[in-house]
């Protein structure tokens, strides 16, 4: 059985290696703290719908076409309707969170913004208790006024690249479905 301080010693090498984040976190403040979690959110989101593209969409269209094609009955407005509800099916299955995900990378930035705001009304503070020249008083707000503003705008815009990527997929693949699903042959 391994000692206490051999199970310990990669614990507490990780606790050292995130202080750095830590602290870039504390120092951003609690708006920081939420765009993190956003971040979080945003990122496990996006990590599903690529999850979802290439490992379980490529089956669920294997499973319709191999049922389309077994129809007997391709041709008639009967079929011609359940070939436009599969082919809407399929594409509410690939743009089911594109919605959520752009809205929160729409939210960053302006969480981004609250960071400022609220940085910048503890440098007034210090202004208005400390005076105007004591520098190092007014260094926290102007921290706090920065990273959350920059963290923010990085989050957004990486998301944006990735959410874009995948929204062209899913308007790409709802014609590809549609002409996959043939109505004749």
């Amino acid at each position: 059985m391994p000692s206490v301080e051999a199970v310990m010693h990669p614990l507490a090498e990780l606790s050292d290696r995130l202080d750095p984040i830590r602290a870039l976190l504390e120092a951003g403040g609690p708006v920081l703290w939420a765009i993190f979690a956003l971040c979080l959110l945003l990122w496990t989101l996006i990590a599903e719908r690529y999850l979802y593209r290439f490992r379980v969409y490529p089956r669920r269209l294997a499973a319709v076409e191999a049922d389309w094609r077994g129809r007997p009955d391709r041709a008639s407005w009967n079929a011609r309707q359940i070939r436009r509800a599969i082919v809407s099916e399929l594409a509410l299955e690939r743009s089911r969170t594109l919605t959520l995900i752009r809205a929160l990378i729409a939210v960053c930035p302006l969480l981004g913004l609250l960071g400022t705001v609220t940085g910048m009304i503890q440098v007034f503070d210090v202004m208005a208790f400390a005076g105007s020249g004591n520098a190092r008083a007014m260094a926290d707000g102007v921290s706090l006024a920065t990273i959350p503003t920059m963290a923010g705008m990085v989050v957004a815009l990486s998301g944006l690249y990735f959410s874009t990527s995948l929204q062209r997929w899913a308007v790409f693949e709802t014609e590809r479905t549609a002409d996959r699903l043939r109505i004749k042959g």
